[in-house]
C-alpha cells in the first residue's frame, strides 16, 4: 500500500491504491457519479458501493462489484457544498444602537476642520460593481492603497473566519498538522500556533510534541491567520480573536495590553477604564482608535464582541464539522473599521445599500465621523468615482514592474516564489557634482518611494532592496533613516535589517493574502506566467512524411 502524501486526508487503504491526490488535496476520493453515492445517513456521513461500470445497486448490501472489489465507504463531513450541513455563520456585527454623545464632546472629537468643512491627509474611495469591489485610498492625489474584494466565496478571502475542524493529518517532522475547514485545500496548523490548556497537558518532559496534543479526525476550533495563497492552503491558529472598533477580544485568554502608540497619560485612563469592564475570562486588547473614547463606548465594544463570542460557542456545539461559525465582514467594512479616523477628510461610496451599511456602523462607534461619510451618486455623474479621482491611471502603473523616481532614476520589481526582488537604478540621474553625491541623492529617493510601492501593491514575505552602492558609511545609515521613517507609516508589521556592505537591504512584510498583481490579474495559459513562450522550431520533428 503507497503512504499517503503530506497534507492529504486519511481514507480507506483501497482509495489510497485507486488514486493519488496531489499535495494538500483535502478531497482524495476519486470521482463518482450521483448514483454511486447513497444519501446522507441518521449521522451525517454518506457511504455508498463502487462497481466495476461505476454504477451501485441499492440491493446489493454487501457492496461488491462484479469483479470481486471490497466495499468502500466515504465519509461525510466534508462540507463542500452539501447543503443538509450547511449552518448560518454568525455575522460581524456592523450596526448597533447609535451612541449618544453631548455636542461639546462630538465638536472636540471632530478633528480639523477649513471653512466649516473637515481636513485630512486621506480620502477613501469605494466602487462597488457586480463582479468586485474596489477600494482605493489616496494620498492627496497620490494612489497610496489599493484592494481588490469579490463577492464572498468562503474559499479564498477568509482571512479572520473561525472554523470548527477536523484534523486530517499530523507530521511530526514537520511540526504541523494539516485540518479540513471544507475548503479546497486542506488547511495548516503549526504546533507554536496551539494553545494549550495547563491542566490537561503534561510538561513534566518538557514541550509537548504536537502528535501528542494532535490526532487524526479530532474536532479543534481554529481561525484564519492568513488567506490560500496559490497552491497553498490556508493557515491556522487556536488563539482566536475577535477585532471590534475599539477593542479586539481574545476568548479564554488572560491576554491584555494597551496599543503602545497612545500617549502615557492616555494609556492610564484606558488602564483604569479597562480594569472595571473586563470579562474575567477573556483577554482585552486596546487599540489605538481608542484615544479620547468615553468608558460608555469602550464597555459597548467589549459587550458586543462578548455577544459575539457566546453565539460563536453555542453554534460551535451543535455544528457539525467542517463548518464555519464566524464570518468576518466585506472588505469595505473591514478597512473602515481598522482605518477610518480624522486622518480623513472624506470617504465616498457609489452604492446606496453599502453606503447605509457603513453609515449604521460609523453612526455606532464613532459618530463625530459621519460628516466625513458621503454617497456618490454615480448615476447623476458623468465619470465613474475612480475615474474622477484619476485612480485608473495610477492602479495600472501600480502594475507595472518599472517605476520611475523623480530625479530621473527608477526602480525594477520582480516577484519570485520565494522572494520579492527591487533593484534601484540611478537611471537617467546624471546628478552635477560627483558620482557619489548622485547615488546617495537617488537612493534617498528610491527609499522614500519603496515602502509606497510595498504598500499599494500589497507586497509580503521576504523582500531583498538593491541599493546603488554608496562608499561613505554615513550616507549608507541616512539611506537606511529614511527608509525606516517612511516605512513607520505602514501599519502591516515589517522588519529592517541593516544595510549590507553591498548595498543590499533585508526585511519581511506580513503577508495576509494574494497581493495586488495577483488579485486583479490571471496567469497565461501559454507561458504559465514566466513571460517566455519555447520556440517551437527547436522541439519540432524532423522526421519527414
Amino acid at each position: 500500500m503507497n503512504a499517503p502524501k503530506i497534507g492529504e486526508s486519511r481514507t480507506a487503504a483501497s482509495d489510497l491504491e485507486a488514486t493519488k491526490p496531489k499535495i494538500g488535496d483535502s478531497r482524495p476520493a476519486p470521482a463518482q457519479s450521483a448514483s454511486a453515492v447513497s444519501k446522507p445517513s441518521s449521522n451525517g456521513s454518506r457511504s455508498g458501493a463502487d462497481s466495476s461500470d461505476g454504477h451501485s445497486s441499492a440491493g446489493n448490501s454487501s457492496g461488491r462489484s462484479g469483479s470481486g472489489g471490497r466495499r468502500r465507504r466515504r465519509r461525510g463531513g466534508r462540507g463542500r457544498g452539501s447543503t443538509n450541513r450547511a449552518v448560518r455563520p454568525v455575522e460581524h456585527l456592523v450596526s448597533d444602537a447609535p451612541v449618544k454623545l453631548d455636542e461639546k464632546t462630538l465638536e472636540r472629537r471632530r478633528g480639523r476642520r477649513r471653512k466649516g468643512r473637515p481636513v485630512g491627509r486621506y480620502t477613501m474611495l469605494v466602487q462597488v460593481r457586480s463582479g468586485a469591489t474596489q477600494i482605493a485610498v489616496l494620498e492627496g492625489r497620490a494612489l497610496i492603497e489599493h484592494h481588490i474584494s469579490r463577492p464572498a466565496d468562503d474559499i479564498s478571502q477568509i482571512h479572520g473566519n473561525i472554523y470548527m475542524g477536523q484534523v486530517q493529518n499530523v507530521l511530526p517532522g514537520m511540526e504541523a498538522a494539516f485540518v479540513d475547514i471544507g475548503t479546497p485545500k486542506n488547511a495548516v496548523l503549526y504546533r507554536g500556533d496551539l494553545v494549550l490548556d495547563p491542566e490537561d497537558t503534561d510538561t513534566s518532559n518538557g514541550t509537548p510534541r504536537i502528535e501528542n496534543l494532535l490526532e487524526p479526525r479530532q474536532t479543534i476550533l481554529c481561525q484564519v491567520a492568513k488567506n490560500p495563497i496559490a497552491h497553498k492552503g490556508a493557515r491556522l491558529t487556536q488563539e482566536v480573536s475577535l477585532p471590534g472598533r475599539f477593542v479586539v477580544l481574545v476568548p479564554n485568554s488572560p491576554t491584555h495590553g494597551i496599543s503602545k502608540r497612545l500617549a502615557d497619560r492616555e494609556r492610564k485612563r484606558l488602564r483604569k477604564v479597562l480594569d472595571r469592564c473586563k470579562p474575567e475570562e477573556h483577554g482585552i486588547i486596546v487599540r489605538t482608535a481608542a484615544e479620547k473614547i468615553t468608558a460608555e463606548e469602550l464597555e459597548r465594544d467589549v459587550r458586543r464582541l462578548v455577544k459575539q463570542w457566546e453565539q460563536i460557542e453555542a453554534l460551535s456545539k451543535r455544528a457539525r464539522v467542517p463548518s464555519l461559525l464566524y464570518r468576518e465582514p466585506d472588505m469595505a467594512v473591514r478597512v473602515v473599521r481598522e482605518e477610518f479616523n480624522q486622518d480623513f477628510r472624506s470617504v465616498l461610496i457609489d452604492d446606496e445599500r453599502l453606503y447605509d451599511e457603513i453609515h449604521d456602523y460609523v453612526s455606532s462607534v464613532a459618530p463625530e465621523l459621519l460628516e466625513r461619510l458621503e454617497y456618490y451618486d454615480a448615476e447623476n455623474e458623468h465619470l465613474s468615482l475612480l475615474e474622477r479621482h484619476h485612480v485608473h491611471e495610477q492602479f495600472i502603473k501600480a502594475l507595472d514592474r518599472k517605476v520611475w523616481l523623480p530625479g530621473g532614476g527608477s526602480l525594477i520589481i520582480e516577484n519570485t516564489e520565494a522572494l520579492t526582488v527591487i533593484d534601484v537604478n540611478t537611471g537617467k540621474n546624471v546628478g552635477n557634482h560627483s558620482l557619489e553625491e548622485t547615488v546617495f541623492r537617488n537612493n534617498l529617493e528610491a527609499a522614500i518611494e519603496i515602502p509606497r510601492q510595498l504598500r499599494l501593491r500589497d507586497i509580503g514575505g521576504i523582500i531583498v532592496i538593491d541599493f546603488v552602492d554608496m562608499e561613505k558609511r554615513a550616507n549608507r545609515e541616512e539611506v537606511i533613516k529614511a527608509f525606516r521613517e517612511s516605512l513607520s507609516r505602514d501599519k502591516t508589521r515589517t522588519q529592517v535589517l541593516e544595510i549590507s556592505e553591498l548595498g543590499l537591504v533585508e526585511m519581511t512584510r506580513k503577508r495576509i493574502g494574494e497581493g495586488l498583481l495577483e488579485s486583479s490579474s490571471v496567469q497565461c495559459e501559454h507561458c504559465e506566467g514566466r513571460g517566455l513562450v519555447l520556440d517551437s522550431e527547436l522541439v519540432r520533428s524532423t522526421r519527414g512524411g
